[in-house]
């Protein structure tokens, strides 16, 4: 049985392994689109998680309402150079104290 012996570049153990780097037009974007939700009245104090990979912003994390994940959706696609977005929010309504 032959085995085949990994080339260093596909190596991460050799010691010439570049890992790949981010995109540095994701990384942009991701900024974007968070300064823009930590600024919006709507979305400011909510729990949300900014990624994106090959231009697309994947919203993640829970909002008070719908309302407040319709903003975030929007505020993302408001974005320059954003090609789509995956809103993934989840609505966690709070329950009020008696």
């Amino acid at each position: 049985m032959v085995m085949p012996w990994p080339l260093p570049e596909n190596d991460p153990f050799h010691p010439a392994w570049d890992p790949p780097q981010p995109d540095d037009e994701d990384t942009r974007l991701a900024a974007l689109a968070a300064q823009r939700l930590s600024i919006d009245w709507t979305t400011r104090r909510q729990q949300i998680t900014v990624m994106v990979q090959n231009r697309v912003v994947i919203l993640a994390g829970t909002v008070a309402d719908a309302d407040a994940r319709r903003a975030a959706g929007e505020l993302a696609w408001d974005v320059p150079g954003v090609a789509d977005v995956c809103n993934t929010l989840r609505v966690v309504e709070r329950r009020r104290r008696r």
